[in-house]
């Protein structure tokens, strides 16, 4: 009887032990899942505003352009003129996730492109041809019906393809260039408000310039991209020390395997930082059959563990473990291409009245990535800024853009900080980056142009060597400067 008793004793003391220890994490997501608040729009009436929710600022009108081709063409060619004659600058518009009021010019027009999205395929020649306001998001289910995939583009379908050319965006497709390398063409209404096709061969230098242009050197109106075939991947993971990150990156994704998705992730978490990464290869599994496209999985639980990693240590060290145990979880199993790649940013967007999201991008030379991962762990914690994710991608050398972040081989680290929206915290966001940027160019490296215009014209001068040229060549195509926006102000 005693020793049943005992017994009873030390089970009921384990069942309480494995309670509390469960409870923590279920309350502390539950309470984040149940406090999450509704999106609200980015700008009140008569004012134009970006995804940093900061960059608000008074606009003279916002066009939505037409969904028809024809009369969409006309509209623009029409607004083209008039502006000219009436002084007003031009911005364009499509998802607005840059962050430095790259779609904004102050008392502009502002051209809203997302109802010209149409698209066609040519199966013959792979080519996919789509009108610049449409959505990866459109883009993925038409291509999937077709047997078809993006060649390149960013890790979420919320963007539009006109913004991400005018962005040069990359993706975590390994051992590619960015998405400038899959363009074969694309309609331009220009200054004089011609309607001109450039590509390689015809108006080379238009080419090469708009491509990352940011949009000062017309309005894309649509484009032609190469594609490619939506396949099976099998996915395997490892959990890695940070500082072996590119001996497995090679060992893994150039070992001759097809590989065709890449991306990794660095821990954030306080007990180790920057200490552990994932690196997460996606390699064609041939025999397996496609399935049909399903909407991404979990979606609430991820958000919940994923905000409430926002100003909290032990929100962060619980989102890292259980990163490293789905690590575990999904080793095996397969997916689509197109389904790894249709996500939605606002799974993650923060929408908390308040804060904000922002986004750096350092591009770093493939002999430097371990010793960039030393520097974010020792600057870092120096700065009173909240960071929350940090994921590599492999770039390859871009050959086609005027304004190049990627002159040779390089990984990006792209991070994601939480940030007050107050002057202090602006500013020690500002602090941070003009720290970061100039140890990222100590070690050959670069920043990405598309976020918060924190740099100083010395650094974007020295970072972008044909920075000076590019602006010269934006007042030979538009003397009148009619395109503009306030990444072109700040920095011209």
């Amino acid at each position: 009887m005693k020793r049943m008793l005992t017994l009873k004793r030390v089970i009921l003391l384990v069942l309480f032990v494995v309670l509390l220890l469960i409870a923590r994490p279920f309350t502390f997501v539950l309470y984040h899942w149940y406090k999450d608040p509704a999106p609200t729009p980015y700008s009140r009436t008569g004012y134009s505003n970006d995804a940093s929710r900061i960059s608000e600022t008074p606009v003279d009108t916002i066009i939505r352009v037409a969904g028809n081709r024809d009369e969409a063409i006309d509209q623009l060619v029409q607004l083209v003129h008039r502006a000219a004659g009436t002084g007003k600058n031009i911005s364009i518009a499509g998802a607005r996730h840059s962050m430095g009021a790259h779609t904004i010019s102050r008392d502009g027009i502002i051209l809203d492109m997302t109802n010209f999205n149409y698209l066609e395929l040519d199966t013959a020649s792979n080519l996919l041809t789509a009108g610049a306001g449409a959505r990866w998001a459109q883009i993925i289910p038409y291509l999937h019906q077709n047997g078809r995939s993006v060649a390149v583009m960013q890790s979420n379908n919320s963007f539009t393809v006109g913004g991400s050319i005018s962005v040069n965006c990359h993706g975590w497709q390994p051992n590619s260039p960015p998405i400038a390398g899959t363009v074969e063409s694309f309609r331009l209404i220009n200054a004089a408000g011609q309607l001109i096709t450039c590509d390689r061969n015809n108006h080379p230098e238009l080419f090469s310039l708009v491509l990352g242009g940011y949009g000062l050197f017309g309005i894309i109106v649509d484009v032609r991209l190469r594609v490619v075939p939506n396949v099976m991947y099998k996915v395997q993971q490892y959990v890695i020390r940070s500082e072996d990150y590119i001996k497995k990156f090679n060992e893994v994704v150039n070992s001759g395997k097809p590989v065709g998705m890449v991306y990794g992730r660095v821990n954030i978490n306080p007990s180790d930082f920057m200490q552990e990464a994932i690196l997460s290869v996606f390699t064609v599994d041939s025999p397996s059959e496609l399935v049909s496209l399903k909407e991404t999985g979990f979606k609430d639980l991820r958000r919940a563990v994923f905000r409430g990693s926002a100003n909290s240590g032990y929100g962060k060290n619980l989102r890292w473990k259980l990163e490293k145990w789905s690590a575990r979880l999904i080793d095996g199993k397969s997916f689509s291409r197109n389904q790894l790649i249709n996500e939605p940013v606002e799974v993650f967007q923060n929408t908390q009245p308040g804060y904000t999201d922002i986004l750096h991008e350092y591009f770093i030379p493939t002999d430097s990535v371990v010793r960039f991962i030393e520097v974010l762990r020792d600057i870092i914690p120096q700065h009173k800024v909240d960071l929350l994710n940090i994921t590599l991608r492999n770039v390859k050398q871009d050959e086609d853009t005027y304004l190049r972040y990627a002159n040779r081989e390089v990984f990006g680290f792209v991070m994601l900080y939480n940030q007050a929206i107050t002057p202090d915290g602006e500013q020690a966001m500002k602090a941070l980056t003009q720290t970061l940027i100039d140890k990222a160019m100590l070690l050959g490296g670069t920043y990405y142009l598309p976020y918060r215009l924190h740099a100083t014209r010395e650094q974007l001068f020295k970072a972008y060597p044909m920075a000076g040229d590019f602006f010269a060549k934006k007042k030979l195509y538009d003397s009148l400067e009619l395109f503009q926006n306030q990444f072109y102000v700040q920095y011209k």
